[in-house]
Formats: structure tokens, C-alpha cells, sequence
């Protein structure tokens, strides 16, 4: 009897600023064979950085499944938010705690 293949796993790493010039969001795609998928994308609206990173994290996960991963490993820029992410820091702040619960969701 063969033994179905693990499913092939995406990697995705995001990274998010915030500044007086602006906001916006990174994120890079690779698929199993090692394709690279870039994408840069602006936030409308002011800030935080620690917002803009979460905003990477959620850009990230749906460009993923738009290009048909259906399992990814994400690699976030900010300690903070891996963390919390994680459930090893406790998000406080009721926006940090609104952005980790979509990103809950979206698992």
C-alpha cells in the first residue's frame, strides 16, 4: 500500500512599515518547487507599525491561498506578532487583538 505524499508546503514571509511617508506591506511567496511570487502593497490609511505588520501577515496568507497553497509556513518580520501569533505574548490592545483574531480565522 502506498502511503499518500505529505501535501507540498508554501513558504511566505511578510514583513510590514509604518512611517510619515507612509505604510505599506511586503510579501514574498515561495511555492515547493522554488518559485518566487513578489508583491509590494500600500495601506490607505495611517498605522501603526505594529498594524502594518499584522496587515502583512493577513496580505500574505490570502495571496497564498489565491496562488493554491493550502498549506504555507509563514515567517513574520516582527518578533511581536510571531509571538502573538503563537499565543506566547497575549495581545492586549483591542486593534493587535482584532488583527489576531482574523489571522486565527483565516488558519
Amino acid at each position: 500500500m502506498v502511503q499518500p505524499e505529505e501535501e507540498e508546503v508554501w513558504r511566505v514571509f511578510v514583513d510590514g512599515v509604518s512611517s510619515l511617508a507612509g505604510c505599506g506591506v511586503g510579501v514574498v511567496i515561495i511555492s515547493p518547487p522554488g518559485e518566487r511570487i513578489k508583491m509590494a502593497l500600500r495601506i490607505d490609511s495611517q498605522v501603526t507599525n505594529n498594524e502594518a505588520e499584522y496587515e502583512a501577515v493577513l496580505a500574505g496568507i490570502r495571496a497564498a491561498r489565491e496562488v493554491g497553497a493550502s498549506q504555507i509556513i509563514l515567517y513574520p518580520d516582527s518578533h511581536l506578532i510571531t509571538q502573538q501569533i503563537k499565543g506566547v505574548y497575549e495581545a492586549k490592545d483591542g486593534r493587535m487583538l482584532k488583527y489576531l483574531q482574523l489571522i486565527q480565522a483565516q488558519a
